[in-house]
């Protein structure tokens, strides 16, 4: 059966949290190296915010109970923490004119909240890990 079936099937939470969040891995990539100001920039820039969202809400949900955590909650969690305070300091930074500060969340985000998250989940001990690598095995 293939894995991504079985995922939604077995994990529906997990698939929408891995769906939203390579889409904004994707996205982001494609918003942080377009020009910026334009109709299309806030466009996509509010479908990346919406993926995130997704992402950080599903991913409060998501237990892991292999590794060092305290009910379920490990340190992982902190990027969930993270992303939920800086999304909405992200947006409030462009609603009050501060392109600087907006740059810079938006810019942590991606970094913190798609890449390095992403790194972190998809090592070989985590279940997106296992995942993954069993697809190469």
């Amino acid at each position: 059966m293939n894995r991504f079936v079985w995922l939604f099937e077995r994990h529906p939470l997990i698939f929408v949290h891995m769906t939203a969040a390579l889409l904004a891995l994707a996205l982001g990539a494609v918003v942080l190296a377009r020009r910026k100001g334009t109709t299309s920039h806030r466009a996509t820039g509010w479908v990346w915010v919406t993926l995130m969202a997704l992402a950080t809400i599903t991913s409060a949900f998501i237990r892991d109970y292999r590794m060092i955590n305290l009910a379920g909650i490990t340190p992982i969690h902190g990027f969930t923490v993270l992303t939920a305070i800086g999304l909405p300091q992200g947006i409030a930074a462009i609603r009050r004119g501060d392109v600087t500060s907006h740059r810079r969340h938006m810019r942590n985000l991606y970094i913190g909240g798609c890449v390095v998250a992403g790194f972190f989940t998809l090592m070989p001990g985590r279940f997106l890990g296992r995942q993954l690598w069993a697809l190469w095995a």
